[in-house]
């Protein structure tokens, strides 16, 4: 689930190397990632995090704990989020001098200020729809949104208005923005129809089949040893 996510910015980068001025476009490309990666990085706590509550809720069969973990999470990752994005906004120029000197790069790097925002505030609610997928035990939907959201959706669209369009870093920024908007609205649409007395239910039903599974390997364990002390 997470591989697909970091493969996509991965094939960006890539795609930016096959630019007009490729030295330029890289550096700027990777400087937005690197300042972006940062608020990531925060947010990749707070997946952890809302995973572990969720799956001990409903472990615990608490479904109203478990929806309201994920609201006070969620509400502190978009704070997060915002603060950054305003800091984007104001700051992008003067962050840039933080990588590099060169001002064809910090030109560059100034053409993104509001495409480099919209992914920060972006990057602050997907972690956390991830997290709560993997807190119900759904990693493998959300692989498949990925693989939709970022490489059916995501990656054409970059290429399409990277290369045949005058947006060239712009276009496969807002390629990649529209993969993660998208991949956003989907896992938002799951978590919102989610039944989660259901998920209680299901917790329960995956704890019994794994107890007693561990019971009966423990029982016969216990059995070979006494057989053994027998002889």
């Amino acid at each position: 689930m997470l591989c697909l996510e970091m493969w996509y910015y991965a094939v960006l980068v890539l795609l930016a190397g096959y630019m007009k001025d490729a030295t330029v476009a890289i550096s700027a490309f990777s400087i937005c990632l690197n300042i972006s990666g940062w608020e990531f990085m925060i947010c990749i706590g707070f997946l952890v995090g809302v995973s572990v509550r969720v799956s001990n809720e409903l472990g615990r069969g608490d479904s109203k704990a478990a929806f309201f973990s994920i609201k006070v999470v969620l509400g502190q990752s978009v704070v997060i989020g915002v603060l950054f994005w305003i800091l984007c906004l104001c700051f992008s120029r003067e962050l840039a001098y933080a990588f590099t000197s060169d001002e064809d790069v910090i030109k560059t790097i100034s053409t993104l200020p509001v495409l480099l925002a919209f992914t920060i505030l972006l990057n602050s609610v997907q972690p956390v729809f991830s997290g709560v997928a993997v807190g119900c035990g759904r990693q493998s939907i959300v692989a498949w949104v990925n693989i939709g959201s970022y490489y059916m959706i995501g990656v054409p669209l970059g290429v399409v208005l990277g290369y045949l369009t005058s947006l060239q870093v712009r276009g496969i920024w807002l390629g990649m923005i529209i993969g993660s908007a998208m991949q956003t609205l989907v896992l938002g649409a799951i978590i919102l129809r989610t039944d989660w007395d259901e998920q209680v239910e299901k917790a329960a039903e995956r704890l019994r089949k794994w107890f007693l599974v561990k019971r009966d390997v423990d029982l016969e364990e216990d059995s070979s040893r006494e057989m053994q002390n027998g002889g």
